[in-house]
């Protein structure tokens, strides 16, 4: 049985986001790299750099910084909320004009496409679906 490496880059950074750490290192494939590219790109994260280590590649994550961090943590400035869609077991597919909107557009849908994996506003701009890997807000 297969290891699903996006719930697994998800979770990490999530569970980074809660206890407020600001480096997370997780593994580097094909598609985390791509994920991790759609993230710095739409500014959920600063700063990404990959790393080696006995012939195992790691991408090291740098979280955006929370300017206010004497305050309660559950203010909606500093949450990252991400949620995995298709997973293994059930696979969500969406042609371009139902691929929904994420709080009126302001959070990001990242998707599968035969054309490598893009963000919402991309694929409705190609009109093409596909695959609904996960919610970002």
């Amino acid at each position: 049985m297969g290891r699903d490496t996006i719930a697994d880059i998800i979770t990490s950074i999530r569970n980074a986001n809660m206890d407020r750490k600001r480096v997370v290192r997780i593994a580097s494939t094909n598609i985390t790299e791509n994920i991790v590219k759609i993230l710095l790109r739409e500014g959920f994260i600063e700063n990404v750099r990959k790393h080696r280590e006995n012939s195992k590649s790691f991408l090291v994550l740098t979280l955006r910084n929370r300017r206010n961090r004497k305050k309660p943590y559950r203010t909606y400035r500093n949450v990252l909320n991400l949620k995995r869609i298709s997973r293994p077991g059930l696979r969500i597919y969406s042609n371009y004009q139902r691929i929904p909107r994420i709080l009126g557009g302001m959070g990001v849908v990242i998707l599968s496409t035969s054309r490598g994996i893009m963000t919402d506003r991309e694929a409705r701009l190609e009109r093409i679906g596909g695959e609904i890997l996960c919610y970002i807000w």
